[in-house]
């Protein structure tokens, strides 16, 4: 078997009304996505999604001709697109997409099996009051999760406060709460420096005294001697890792046993076998391994087969936040969205591969 090609589509869903995120101003008025396909001289085509995938044009040639069962050969030529033109990773899930079509099995059992479906918690984003973040969090509970993560706008903590507040008032302790404070990621043009650990440790100690599961990002990747006084300090499970993306840069967190979730994300960051890796090493310290995912459904699927396979969680992170955040508008590329069960669980496919089914006019419908 050979690769005969390596195509990327960029696709682009109009949003009405538009979504409003906690951590940018600017309303996102369409849902973006890249879709990567590798074909096969046998007519097996893999899909991936994730990151832009700035760096593959051109470099084409690299895979065309090439076995894609060969994976981590693939691997280390994608690590080296990296350095020098931009993170190619939603490549290796389309790769391994074929691997496990050819050996007619889910990724995830090719990964461990060790799950068959993981529980589900909602990634909301959007900007809302405290009052109606209550609302909402109600109505997340009747729909069926379990756990649900907010956002705390790092120029407006005491409002992000309130809301995990009206929250845990509005759900009792029938919910966990995660949070995230964003210290670690920026988006483009943000040079704004993070809250000092002082500053943190406050905003730390009233989660704790909410009852928040996990408090993520609460001081930047570099800041190691504050991540440890943190821990040390507040008794807060603290998550991170979904910008890391050199395999020494996490491998160092887990040596100075900085994090108690690991957050690697497959499509993001470091890619499927090297999450795999990562998400091993976690366990084996008895460290939690759950990664990032704000993306498509086919990236969501990506880090749910890597999360499975090797039995992590004990959540999956599930982009979610009506109106403005759903899975139609998420998944707008796939002929149906991935979705939660009756028990706030996301189910493995068990189609062979990630079990990723474009929408048969998506390519040409939304195509930019």
């Amino acid at each position: 078997m050979r690769i005969t090609a390596v195509r990327v589509d960029r696709l682009r869903f109009d949003l009405d009304p538009p979504f409003v995120a906690a951590w940018d101003p600017v309303p996102r008025r369409a849902a973006e996505a890249v879709v990567v396909r590798v074909e096969t001289d046998e007519g097996v085509v893999g899909i991936g999604s994730g990151d832009s995938m700035a760096g593959l044009a051109g470099r084409e040639h690299l895979f065309v001709g090439t076995d894609p069962l060969q994976v981590q050969r693939h691997v280390r030529t994608i690590e080296s697109i990296n350095f020098h033109g931009g993170r190619c990773w939603p490549l290796e899930v389309a790769l391994w997409d074929v691997v496990g079509q050819v050996a007619g099995l889910p990724v995830a059992t090719l990964f461990g099996g060790a799950l068959d479906r993981v529980p589900a918690y909602a990634s909301c984003g959007a900007a809302m009051a405290a009052p109606e973040r209550a609302e909402s969090a109600l109505a997340l509970r009747e729909r069926g999760f379990r756990a649900l993560k907010l956002r705390i706008d790092r120029t407006r903590p005491a409002e992000g406060l309130a809301a995990v507040a009206a929250v845990r008032e509005a759900v009792g302790p029938d919910m966990a709460i995660m949070v995230d404070l964003n210290q670690s990621w920026r988006m483009a043009g943000d040079p704004t420096r993070a809250h000092d650990l002082p500053a943190v440790r406050r905003i730390v100690e009233r989660l704790v005294e909410l009852d928040v599961f996990w408090v993520e990002e609460p001081l930047p990747y570099a800041d190691r001697a504050g991540l440890t006084a943190l821990r040390a300090g507040t008794g807060a499970r603290i998550a991170g890792g979904e910008m890391l993306d050199s395999v020494a840069d996490v491998l160092a967190h887990l040596e100075h046993d900085l994090l108690d979730v690991y957050q690697t994300d497959v499509v993001l960051a470091l890619g499927m076998s090297r999450a795999r890796t990562i998400g091993e090493l976690a366990l084996l310290r008895n460290r939690a391994f759950t990664p990032h995912t704000w993306t498509n459904g086919i990236g969501l699927l990506a880090n749910l087969h890597v999360v499975a396979g090797v039995g992590g969680g004990p959540y999956l992170e599930f982009p979610y936040d009506p109106p403005g955040w759903t899975p139609q508008r998420r998944d707008f590329m796939l002929a149906e969205p991935v979705r939660i069960d009756a028990d706030g669980c996301v189910a493995v496919p068990s189609a062979p591969g990630i079990g990723a089914v474009l929408a048969p006019d998506a390519l040409t419908r939304w195509a930019v």
